[in-house]
C-alpha cells in the first residue's frame, strides 16, 4: 500500500497553504500526488497501549470505517479551535494529541502512534467483552457518557459498536476487505491503515441497543440516527462522513459514524453543514484515490 508519508514540515506548510487558498475561495481543487503526509507525532506518550487481539465482524458489508478537554454538553471545548473570529486553529489539524486533528485520505496518524489515554466509557455496547474496541480516549468517553445520558433522556437507547483500532488492528482489518472485495471497492468504506480515525480513539461507530443495522445503511433511517444528527453536536461529535460529502470526505455516508471534536468545533460544523476537510480549507479528498 502506497502509505508513504511527507515531513512535518511539509505537513504544516500544506495545511498553511490550504488556510490561504480556502481565503481566496479556492476550495474546491482536486488532491493531487500520491505521497500522503503524517500528522505531528511530536510530544506523544505512547505509553498505555490498548488490549490486542481485536477483529471487527463482518456485518459492516459495504460500509465500514472511519471518531478532549471538556466534555461537560454546557461547556466548550477550546482544544483545536481558536479564539472567535480568527478561524480554525490550523496547527491542530496535524498534531496527534489534539482532539481536533485531522486524519484522513491524505493525512496519516503515524505507525507507532498510540493513545497513551485509553479508557473504557461507561456506556453500553453490542458485546460484552472489554476489548481493544471497547476503548476511547479520555475525554472522548466521558463525552461519550453525556451523549448516551442524553439519547436516553429522550428516549433513545444507544449501544457502542466499534471505538479505538490500534494499527495492527486496522492493517488486519483493511486486508481482510481487499480480500473479500479488491482494494479500489476496499477503499470506499475503509481506510488504509495510518489514515482510519478509529485510530485516533476519538471515533466510534454507534447502534441502537438492539444491535440492528449497525454499520450498515439502514441505519440511516432509524430514529437513534436522527437523534444523532440532531444533537451529537451538543456533546462535541459530529457525523464524520455526512450524506452527499463523499467527495470531500473520500467515503460513503456513515450515520453511524461519530467522530469528537470538542464543543465549539463540532458546533460550527453542524451549524454550517459542513465536514472536518471543509471546516480547516482542506483540498477535497476523491471517493476512489
Amino acid at each position: 500500500m502506497n502509505t508513504k508519508v511527507k515531513t512535518l514540515t511539509t505537513v504544516s506548510a500544506l495545511l498553511l497553504a490550504m488556510a490561504l487558498v480556502t481565503a481566496c475561495g479556492d476550495t474546491n481543487k482536486a488532491a493531487s500526488g500520491s505521497n500522503q503526509p503524517t500528522v505531528n507525532n511530536a510530544g506523544t506518550n505512547n505509553q498505555g497501549t490498548a488490549a490486542p487481539g481485536d477483529s471487527e465482524a463482518d456485518n459492516s458489508k459495504n460500509n465500514e470505517d472511519q471518531g478532549n478537554t471538556s466534555t461537560d454538553n454546557s461547556g466548550a471545548d477550546n482544544t483545536g479551535s481558536s479564539e472567535e473570529g480568527t478561524g480554525p486553529d490550523i496547527a491542530a489539524a496535524s498534531d496527534v494529541n489534539s482532539v481536533a486533528v485531522l486524519v484522513n485520505k491524505e493525512f496519516a496518524l503515524p505507525d507507532d502512534y498510540n493513545p497513551s489515554d485509553l479508557v473504557y466509557p461507561n456506556v453500553r455496547f453490542t458485546f460484552k467483552e472489554k476489548i481493544e474496541k471497547r476503548m476511547m480516549r479520555s475525554e472522548a468517553a466521558k463525552a461519550l457518557e453525556n451523549l448516551f445520558d442524553g439519547a436516553e433522556k429522550d428516549g433513545i437507547y444507544l449501544a457502542g459498536v466499534s471505538g479505538y483500532r490500534s494499527h495492527k488492528t486496522q492493517t488486519a482489518l483493511f486486508n481482510r476487505y481487499v480480500e473479500r472485495d479488491g482494494e479500489e471497492k476496499a477503499k470506499t468504506y475503509s481506510a488504509v491503515p495510518g489514515h482510519s480515525e478509529h485510530e485516533t480513539g476519538l471515533a466510534i461507530d454507534v447502534s441502537g441497543s438492539d444491535g440492528k443495522c449497525a454499520a450498515e445503511d439502514c441505519f440511516g433511517d432509524t430514529k437513534e440516527a436522527e437523534w444523532l444528527a440532531k444533537h451529537a453536536s451538543e456533546y462535541g461529535f459530529i457525523i464524520r462522513y455526512p450524506e452527499g460529502k463523499d467527495s470531500i470526505t473520500g467515503y460513503k455516508y456513515e450515520p453511524w459514524h461519530i467522530r469528537y471534536v470538542g464543543v465549539d468545533i463540532a458546533s460550527e460544523i453542524a451549524d454550517r453543514g459542513i465536514t472536518l476537510e471543509e471546516y480547516y480549507g482542506s483540498i477535497p479528498v476523491t471517493a476512489n484515490p
